[in-house]
């Protein structure tokens, strides 16, 4: 999905905005009205939905965490908020917003605040109020790519283990997910037997054949399928799914589940009191 050019017209709207030398929310609503840059939304596509925003929100993030003019930066932030608020989908994508991203704009509405842009604060606060963001740990603008989704994957699949771990805490259920069927059912016994029944019921119906009319009984030998090959199947279909199973959650196939700490998201607690600073900074 190519979203280059709505990028670069959120760099135009940032660049038009700084022009006017202002730093009034108003004034660039104005902006955004004249640009009729609402429509940007009628190339938006029909999947991947939470990819689009969450690449806009990113980009506007960009501007106001960066180094440039206080004007641009403004823009950023402007432009985040009523992206947010002009989008078309119910319920709302949340803006993604890192630890990292948080400080920042912790220290950029200091500065604001500093040099008299009194609305900023105001509009953060009403961003917070209104659960416009979802805070995480990851940083998705300096990372990249190949190491933003290793770590996610990682920190999933930790998860997983965790959840997995509770939900199978005193139960049957891990016993079951690491059974193996062909062994429950002595598969190897049921298979031989059942050849040997089907190879007795042909001798029997040969030997019968020899002295009386076995034309009616014939049918008994057209089975489809011994037995053995019958259970033989469902046990490859459970070893298929069970499979497919350690894959999704990446579980071990031993006996033991992995075990984690309780704070599976492996960040210690005080990282996240930026959010509380940031809030009573904001009262």
């Amino acid at each position: 999905m190519d979203i280059s050019p709505l990028k670069l017209d959120i760099d135009e709207l940032i660049a038009d905005y700084a022009k006017e030398n202002s730093t009034s929310l108003a004034d660039f609503k104005r902006v955004w009205k004249a640009k009729k840059f609402s429509y940007l939304y009628e190339g938006r596509p029909k999947t991947n939905s939470g990819f689009f925003m969450q690449s806009l929100f990113l980009h506007c993030i960009g501007h106001f965490t960066s180094q440039s003019s206080l004007q641009q930066r403004l823009a950023g932030l402007y432009c985040l908020y009523c992206l947010y608020e002009c989008q078309p989908y119910k319920p709302q994508f949340k803006i993604y917003l890192s630890l990292e991203e948080c400080r920042q704009l912790k220290d950029f509405v200091v500065t604001v605040k500093q040099n008299g842009v009194h609305v900023v604060p105001a509009l953060v606060k009403r961003m917070l109020d209104k659960g416009m963001f979802l805070f995480g740990y990851m940083n998705l603008l300096d990372d990249d790519s190949e190491k933003q989704i290793e770590e996610l994957t990682a920190l999933q699949n930790k998860r997983v283990n965790f959840a997995c771990d509770k939900l199978f805490a005193n139960t049957q259920a891990e016993s079951y997910m690491h059974m193996d069927l062909g062994a429950e059912f002595e598969l190897d016994s049921i298979k031989k037997l059942s050849k040997e029944y089907a190879e007795a019921k042909e001798l029997a119906l040969a030997e019968a054949g020899e002295t009386v009319d076995i034309e009616d009984a014939k049918h008994i030998l057209k089975s489809d399928k011994l037995l053995g090959d019958k259970i033989d199947e469902v046990v490859k279909e459970w070893d298929a799914q069970k499979e497919e199973f350690y894959e999704r959650t990446g579980l071990s196939r031993g006996n033991e589940l992995a075990v984690i700490d309780n704070d599976e998201s492996g960040v210690e607690h005080h990282e996240y009191d930026d959010f509380d600073e940031l809030t009573q900074l904001l009262e």
